[in-house]
């Protein structure tokens, strides 16, 4: 598709401006010679060309308002519309931060319900709404439990243990925090490995960061054995709450035993994922936490909402504000709109993950087949390797069947991954059809491989060096 400067025609005009209603100035006498731009040299063309080319250009993006995006441990769901009519409500929108409490007290109010829900659903003992996504929760998680420990004297507990199919941002945080990380291996089950587990387990540990369910889509039954053997150690358990969606209305992590985790809002309340943000990440603890919970909480007196500021062993202040409100608001009317019946994203995600597994059964390795899964699976394309294409080939040809790729390569754990998230809000149609489309792409990789390995062919951009895309990124348009 050609780009807006190879459009160009010179003296079409897609705009008129008025008559000048102010005295023309030099701007050599206001700005140095040095710093005016003479010449702008920008496309020229009508509205109506400007328009048609934007248009196109979104219909080219793959996205879930048109496909189905299977996205393995990101939860790529249906975002309501109607949680979009309410956060733009210009009594939400226009609100500035610096306002006075007593003039956004319905503002104060969304917050402080939002986060009594998440304590419920969460089974914990306090929420802090701040953090401004899931990775910022998981740094402010490990800010608390370090904020305990030294509140305690405890200056020896350095070591987290994390699992191998861990997300990489859990090493990530345990490491910007201060923490030595401890890989704790997986067993034949997927879980972690009971054996490794208490052999890594020290006097030394602060924590143990676990996803339940975990990366590869299997539930840890031994969580609250965990939690036992971390606390008569003084360790704590943080939860990455990545997988909520799994659990929602079912089962709440803080009666496992959980002392801290995030939730990902746009993962399990669905707010917009991606697009740069801004996300939300809020927090949840036991009491062992809660007095370390950033400063300021919102909280409800009986008469009036307000930012409580005085919460003496905070670690502080996360945002130059309180949080991402738009998407507080999203997940709020989400939460509501289900009410009760909240537990049914929990039981038909793990529904459609389950169904899709059996649709694929012997498409691909599934190195658990003999664990049941939960909202999400992990395939291995290592039966392809024979005819000399992979997990990669797999992905890229997906495209051209109108399907977005499931992640690929990870967890690290399983060899040529492909792992399949199809969330609660597919139809069995859809998932038919796009097990339908592997098939197809599985027979094609016996009979002709290079059609897998030079996919895709039907997209604006075909295959790039990855690699080489990120080393040396192209970022401004010179001209053929």
């Amino acid at each position: 598709m050609e780009l807006l400067f190879e459009l160009t025609k010179e003296g079409r005009k897609g705009y008129r401006l008025p008559e000048l209603d102010v005295p023309r100035v030099n701007l050599t006498e206001v700005i140095p010679e040095g710093y005016i731009r003479r010449e702008l040299n920008l496309p020229e063309l009508s509205e109506l060309e400007v328009v048609r080319h934007f248009t196109k250009l979104s219909q080219l993006n793959y996205a879930i308002d048109t496909t189905m995006v299977p996205l393995g441990s990101c939860t790529m769901k249906y975002n309501p519309r109607i949680n979009e009519e309410l956060a733009n409500m210009p009594e939400f929108l226009s609100v500035h931060p610096l306002t006075p409490e007593e003039l956004v007290q319905g503002t104060l109010r969304v917050a402080y319900e939002l986060k009594e829900l998440l304590k419920e659903l969460g089974g914990f003992a306090d929420v802090s709404l701040q953090p401004a996504a899931g990775a910022q929760g998981e740094f402010l998680g490990l800010l608390l439990i370090l904020a305990y420990h030294r509140d305690r004297g405890n200056d020896k507990k350095r070591k987290i243990l994390i699992p191998d199919s861990a997300h990489g941002t859990n090493p990530a945080s345990a490491a910007i925090c201060g923490f030595d990380v401890v890989t704790v291996k997986s067993d034949e089950n997927g879980e972690l490995d009971w054996e490794d587990f208490m052999k890594k387990l020290g006097e030394d540990t602060a924590a143990l960061m676990i996803t339940n369910p975990n990366t590869l889509g299997i539930f840890e039954r031994k969580v609250k054995r965990m939690a036992e053997e971390l606390h008569k150690r003084d360790a704590l358990l943080y939860m990455d709450g990545a997988n909520f969606n799994a659990l929602v209305g079912v089962a709440r992590p803080g009666d496992w035993g959980v002392d801290v985790m995030h939730f990902n809002l746009h993962k399990t309340f669905s707010t917009p994922h991606g697009g740069g943000g801004p996300g939300s990440g809020p927090v949840g603890v036991s009491e062992r936490l809660k007095p370390y919970l950033p400063v300021p909480q919102v909280e409800f007196d009986g008469k009036k909402y307000y930012l409580n500021w005085n919460i003496p062993k905070s670690v502080g202040k996360l945002l130059a504000f309180y949080g991402h409100f738009g998407m507080w608001l999203r997940a709020l009317a989400y939460i509501l709109s289900y009410g009760r019946e909240i537990d049914k994203v929990a039981k038909y995600a793990v529904l459609n993950a389950r169904y899709l597994r059996s649709l694929l059964k012997g498409v691909f390795n599934d190195p658990y087949s003999h664990v049941p899964c939960m909202h999400e699976f992990v395939l291995s394309a290592t039966n392809l390797l024979k005819y000399n294409t992979n997990a990669m080939g797999v992905a890229k040809r997906l495209l051209d069947y109108g399907f977005y790729a499931p992640t690929v390569y990870f967890p690290l754990v399983v060899r040529e991954a492909l792992m399949i998230e199809p969330t609660e809000t597919e139809d069995p149609d859809t998932l038919r059809e796009f097990a339908e489309a592997l098939k197809s792409i599985v027979k094609e990789a016996k009979e002709n491989p290079d059609r897998l390995n030079k996919a895709p062919f039907r997209t604006p951009v075909r295959r790039i060096k990855e690699a080489e895309a990120n080393r040396k990124p192209v970022l401004r348009y010179r001209g053929k």
